[in-house]
């Protein structure tokens, strides 16, 4: 199956969800590459990025899930190869 490489964004608002966001990053693990998680402490919030490679069904589910945690925002930008 083709694969495509991408980045999901998240902007998490309820720290509290982190253990929510952990575990479906785990069920995704051997698909990401690399994740970075930043907090701004200024704004209260935290920037998460996920690189994965995965065919597109993969990555919108798993965007999906994340997107779908409250005070998560997820947005998604795949590669054009």
């Amino acid at each position: 199956m083709e694969t495509r490489v991408a980045v999901i964004a998240l902007i998490v608002e309820d720290s509290s969800r982190a253990e929510i966001i952990n575990g479906i990053l785990h069920e995704y693990g051997e698909r990401i590459i690399a994740r970075m998680g930043v907090p701004y402490k200024k704004k209260g919030i935290n920037i998460i990025s996920v690189a994965v490679d995965a065919d597109t069904d993969t990555i919108g589910a798993l965007s999906g899930k994340l997107g779908m945690i409250k005070g998560v925002s997820a947005k998604t930008v795949y590669s054009k190869l």
